[in-house]
């Protein structure tokens, strides 16, 4: 059976993810396939740009410029597709204003933590650790993983600072945690690893590079080749309808990405 991990980094620039000792995505990339420059959307701010992700289009199309909740709900997410073809998903995140990026009976199963804010990534960890007791025995099709350490510790240290590196590993060891702990028996699972935007300074959400250039890695899918560089112009709109055609769910007519080729 097909089954898909996404894990989301938020603010995990890719030189920061290439200059910190992450051993686990190291090896996601030496397997998969991966581009150290993907593009966001604008602005590049935390909601707008996971909104886009889960809902395949632009900002300026669902409505969500703002780190506060406004997008149509009659627009179909990622979760939402799935559920609607008959498989199951779960979401786990420390950041409680992703709460909306499913609708009521979408989910197989839902956990927050309020704890993205713990010191050296604790946070991340026991949410890690939470989705794999969770999940273990009984894994779903879709296992949405948001890690919010790393965005916090830029925000407070600065991106790029040591603090900042520190939680990037932190995140890759996260990784591991649920590579490990979910991905066991005779599925076949897509892993993907990405972030929803940058930043600069102690900030982001802006047009420059820094902010908008994201990291894509795509591990798993037997098609893919050892150290497979993806596509230029590939954006974080596309991987929800990577993971749909990967999964055998209907993509909603309402997308605009398109699929990741994983050859």
């Amino acid at each position: 059976m097909r089954r898909a991990l996404l894990v989301l980094v938020d603010g995990m620039r890719p030189d920061a993810l290439q200059r910190a000792h992450t051993p686990i995505i190291d090896r996601l990339i030496a397997t998969g396939a991966s581009t150290m420059a993907a593009r966001t959307v604008e602005p590049s701010i935390t909601l707008p740009c996971i909104a886009s992700l889960f809902l395949s289009v632009s900002p300026q199309v669902h409505g969500v410029t703002t780190n506060d909740w406004s997008a149509d709900r009659a627009r179909p997410s990622l979760f939402d597709a799935v559920a609607r073809s008959g498989h199951t998903a779960a979401s786990f995140y420390n950041w409680e204003q992703l709460r909306d990026l499913s609708r009521p009976g979408s989910l197989q199963a839902g956990v927050y933590l309020n704890n993205c804010y713990e010191p050296l990534g604790a946070g991340d960890t026991e949410l890690s650790e939470a989705a794999v007791a969770t999940l273990g025995d009984a894994p779903v099709d879709l296992a949405f993983v948001y890690l919010g350490h790393v965005d916090a510790a830029g925000h407070d240290h600065g991106w790029m600072s040591d603090a900042y590196l520190r939680g990037i590993e932190n995140a890759d060891a996260c990784v591991g945690l649920l590579t490990d702990g979910l991905q066991s028996g005779h599925d076949e699972w897509l892993t993907v690893v990405t972030a929803d935007h940058g930043g600069h300074g102690t900030g982001h959400g802006t047009a420059s590079p820094d902010d908008m250039t994201v990291p894509i890695v795509l591990c798993g899918a037997p098609a893919i080749a050892p150290r497979a560089q993806l596509p230029g112009g590939i954006s974080i709109i596309d991987i929800a309808p990577t993971i749909a055609q990967w999964l055998g769910v209907p993509t909603p007519s309402e997308w605009q990405g398109q699929p990741i080729e994983l050859t």
